[in-house]
């Protein structure tokens, strides 16, 4: 009888990595039945996404109300699963508030509990450590100073590397793509990556076309409409755009690379740049009151991970009031009139690359939980 596995992917970036790794796990053992949470990337990997990870996800604490009914509704669903029809691993990834309470769910019922993709508990609400070392069988994090964090309250943890790093790379020449872009190869090109959920995107890619407008004549722009989000979303705010700007889908690491400079949402797509070696400005806003609930909670110097990694400000941060169309314009100005600053914030993200490349990171994490399935 093949071995069932439960996945949960809240949000799209965790339905890349849980992707990958539900991919390296069916490849191990091709009679796996993995269903649960995700998105269009665990479908192609051969996941049976039972609930759309669109769902659940959810951009801070003020915009939780409006989808919690169906937030809620998802919970019971799986809880209702690992107590009546028990699979044999329980495999979360990120999503904390969510995972965390399926964990203890699984834990009541005797099912093995792996954590993909650590909760963020190095920048805010530390105590949830303590509670991962009661739930959590094994834990396998994406950066290398985690490990020490989890080690120290006893947590079965493990680095293996980032999927990411492995698999982030162009597939054609700048030259070729910016010709398929229609993006001019006699001025410098910028690409805006707004971010993977419809309100950051809402909340961003005006500000970042409005910045566009400022640097008119001067530079190509293109938008990246990350996977899983409707190309209609973005799609309504170029058309009003008083720029030319090309749309992009399903091609982000080739515009990347065929770019100068990018605006990036902060998240994933960061490290995204980062392994491209892209110069960055890091962007995001949210409602008032998740600001303000962040600042109270958060405890880390910088937002970008690459900054984190790095420890220093590599790439420029601008937050909330300061992720205005001026700020934006004026910090990507600087990158594009300033060769050299562009070569040495490249040149520091290479480090970014070498710390988190393992190469065949998303096999080792499948063996490790593999390991645990009953």
């Amino acid at each position: 009888m093949s071995r069932r596995i439960l996945i949960v992917a809240g949000e799209a970036s965790g339905d890349a990595q849980a992707a990958e790794l539900a991919a390296a796990m069916l490849a191990a053992d091709p009679g796996l039945d993995i269903f649960g949470v995700g998105g269009p990337r665990m479908r192609e990997a051969g996941v049976r996404v039972a609930i759309d990870c669109a769902e659940l996800s959810v951009m801070g604490f003020a915009e939780l109300g409006g989808r919690l009914a169906r937030i809620w509704a998802a919970y019971r669903e799986l809880a209702d699963a690992i107590r009546h029809h028990p699979p044999d691993l329980v495999v979360l990834v990120d999503y904390p508030d969510f995972n965390l309470r399926l964990a203890r769910v699984a834990r009541r019922a005797g099912v093995p509990v792996f954590y993909y993709v650590s909760p963020q508990v190095w920048a805010w609400r530390r105590g949830r450590i303590r509670k991962i070392a009661r739930l959590v069988d094994r834990m396998v994090v994406l950066f290398p100073f985690e490990v020490d964090l989890y080690r120290a309250h006893g947590v079965d943890v493990h680095f293996v590397g980032h999927p990411l790093a492995e698999r982030v790379s162009a597939t054609r020449s700048a030259e070729s793509t910016r010709a398929r872009y229609g993006l001019a190869l006699d001025r410098p090109a910028v690409a805006l990556l707004p971010g993977s959920r419809r309100r950051e995107v809402d909340a961003l890619l005006p500000v970042m076309l409005q910045a566009a407008e400022r640097l008119l004549g001067k530079v190509s722009f293109a938008v990246s409409c990350a996977p899983g989000l409707e190309k209609a979303v973005v799609a309504r705010h170029v058309e009003r755009a008083r720029v030319p700007v090309a749309l992009v889908e399903g091609d982000t690491y080739n515009l990347l690379a065929a770019c100068d400079v990018a605006a990036v949402a902060s998240g994933t797509a960061t490290v995204e740049c980062a392994l491209l070696g892209v110069p960055m400005v890091v962007v995001y806003r949210m409602s008032a009151l998740s600001y303000a609930i962040a600042r109270a909670l958060v405890r880390v110097p910088y937002v970008a991970m690459p900054n984190l990694l790095l420890g220093e400000a590599v790439v420029p941060e601008l937050i909330q009031r300061r992720a205005s169309a001026e700020g934006l314009a004026t910090a990507l100005r600087r990158y594009l009139d300033d060769p050299r600053l562009r070569e040495q914030v490249s040149a520091r993200l290479a480090d970014v690359r070498s710390a988190l490349v393992r190469p065949g990171a998303a096999g080792r994490a499948a063996r490790l939980a593999l390991e645990l399935a009953r």
